[in-house]
């Protein structure tokens, strides 16, 4: 009895720690020009150079510095300030005032009008990572994708 109640114990800080440890790794890494540009940690919070500068909540508000922003619709479309700015499409497709303005594709490559402009690895497994991405794109990267 005692055996079973062992191996049960050990079983479930076993899964416990691998399930911890697979979420920190759900944080997602995005590259530009080769160096670590941002990270958008999993529970929503964005940093820019290691800098915290905001968050995206997991009803899609984004706050920059306490304030909020703008927000990602669960359909893909941008919002900022009240208006709609924009759509990520699940394709990958990137719109911004009308007109196709970058591409996210699946194995995390970032294009703005056509050139590669960076990487983002662990994201792009579903619509709402990509969705989160584009977030950060849109709302923090202060040029290209304006």
């Amino acid at each position: 009895m005692r055996k079973s109640a062992f191996a049960a114990t050990a079983a479930f800080v076993f899964s416990t720690v691998i399930a911890a440890s697979s979420s920190a790794s759900a944080d997602v890494n995005i590259y530009r020009g080769g160096s670590r540009w941002a990270v958008l940690e999993d529970d929503g919070d964005v940093y820019i150079n290691g800098s915290r500068v905001g968050q995206i909540e997991s009803d899609g508000d984004v706050y920059i510095n306490g304030s909020r922003v703008g927000q990602v619709e669960s359909d893909g479309d941008l919002y900022r300030g009240g208006s709609r700015i924009g759509q990520i499409e699940s394709d990958g497709d990137l719109y911004l005032n009308g007109s196709r303005a970058g591409q996210i594709e699946s194995d995390g490559d970032i294009y703005v009008r056509g050139s590669r402009w960076g990487s983002a690895n662990n994201c792009c497994s579903g619509y709402a990572s990509l969705r989160r991405l584009a977030a950060v794109l849109v709302f923090f990267d202060g040029g290209a994708f304006h």
